[in-house]
């Protein structure tokens, strides 16, 4: 890649702002995970609940993350994600002054979800401005503001341990704030934002059976890597019993492979396709996983989860490298729904694990259950692969890395009779 082309293709300060506004708006998304802790215990939380607590922010980023993704389209990005930015501080202004029993929390989660949804907007904004040969780096880099969970866990902890919880979350409208201004300072629309879809639009490509598959996939990459960013403060400190500041600093340090490994993905996946990229990951993501769930002593642990989280923040970009080859004039609509399909995985998995940890004891069974579907999910990969090669258009196939399995293993016989 020639970086001087990548800087001409587009627009830097608005690329810039996209991972800003990303950034914060996800650190506000995911705070009640490292924060969950010190909920659980003033509250007398059960595992169950404390993995309910940190699902339902998950669930409603899933929620506005279409409605978000039609005003971007409508609105523009840069309004929208300054409507975004503003509307983030109202959980937070709640969950300071006038959150105190679990039922209130629960509702401020599902507030929160509003700093999940500016993936609708963050990315879309950066994208337009770039051509399709940079689409995975693009979506990488705006992506990495998934980085912004590395700003809850590593401090969030520590300011409700010293100031409380309510304070830890009047204390999180700081960065919103700068952030409101920087993105008001830097961002742009980019001249190639085209005319609102029409209602059909969005039918014509919930229709479509790609939709579903991207939907699919992203549940599994990013729901897996918002889900465990949000919910290993609680599995650091209830399985191997590390007091709420430390276990949320082995959170900031898994997280890290993750949040920085998202533009590499994209990287790669603009090299070999995001195709191969991702099948390769979803197959050694089951077998890492796997190695998880028998909760090995602390250092392994620690350091099979940073391999984990490095391959679902690169499985992030090798799915949002394949969008725009699929569906390159309708980025903001599928965004906002394969983005939602990803929200809605990170709910399952805390409340999976939170669920079968008060059954068993323990969170093995629930790990090895997330690693068979993590195995399910290459097979149907390899399987639909065979389609899209059929059916995508030639530039297409070749960019996205997309081999048909049927023609690898095609006899001398049946390649004659065809």
């Amino acid at each position: 890649m020639n970086a001087k082309n990548f800087l001409k293709s587009g627009h830097l300060p608005t690329l810039i702002a996209a991972f800003l506004y990303f950034d914060v708006s996800f650190m506000v998304w995911v705070l009640l995970g490292p924060l969950a802790p010190f909920l659980g215990e003033q509250l007398h939380l059960t595992a169950t609940q404390k993995g309910l607590l940190t699902a339902i922010p998950l669930l409603g980023g899933s929620l506005f993350r279409p409605a978000l993704g039609v005003l971007g389209d409508r609105l523009g990005g840069r309004r929208t994600g300054l409507l975004g930015l503003l509307l983030t501080l109202i959980p937070l202004l709640l969950g300071w002054r006038f959150a105190h029993t679990p039922g209130q929390f629960y509702f401020l989660g599902l507030l929160l979800g509003i700093g999940g949804a500016s993936f609708a907007v963050a990315l879309p904004l950066a994208g337009r401005w770039y051509p399709p040969e940079y689409q995975g780096l693009v979506m990488g880099i705006a992506g990495a503001g998934n980085s912004g969970t590395l700003i809850a866990t590593l401090f969030a902890p520590r300011l409700a341990q010293k100031f409380g919880y309510h304070n830890t979350l009047a204390l999180a409208m700081l960065p919103v704030l700068l952030i409101i201004l920087l993105f008001a300072l830097l961002a742009k629309d980019s001249p190639r934002q085209g005319s609102s879809p029409a209602w059909r639009n969005f039918a014509s490509v919930l229709r479509e059976t790609d939709t579903a598959w991207f939907c699919f996939f992203y549940c599994f990459t990013f729901g897996g890597f918002v889900g465990l960013a949000s919910f290993l403060t609680v599995f650091f400190h209830d399985q191997y019993g590390l007091a709420k500041v430390r276990a949320g600093d082995f959170t900031t340090i898994v997280v890290l492979a993750g949040s920085f490994l998202r533009p590499v993905g994209g990287f790669l996946s603009d090299k070999i396709g995001g195709y191969r990229l991702l099948l390769g990951l979803l197959t050694t993501l089951s077998l890492c996983l796997f190695v998880v769930g028998t909760l090995p002593p602390l250092t392994l642990e620690v350091v099979l989860l940073f391999l984990t989280m490095g391959m679902l923040g690169m499985g992030n970009g090798a799915v949002f490298q394949l969008v725009p080859q699929r569906f390159p004039e309708r980025i903001g609509i599928l965004t906002g729904l394969v983005g939602a399909a990803g929200g809605f995985g990170g709910f399952l998995l805390p409340s999976l694990l939170g669920a079968i940890k008060d059954r068993t004891g323990q969170y093995s069974w629930g790990v090895y259950l997330i690693a068979a579907a993590f195995l399910v999910a290459a097979c149907a990969l390899l399987y639909v692969g065979a389609q899209w090669h059929s059916k995508w258009h030639e530039a297409s196939v070749e960019r996205a890395g997309i081999f048909s399995y049927r023609k690898a293993f095609r006899t001398p016989a049946q390649e004659i009779a065809e």
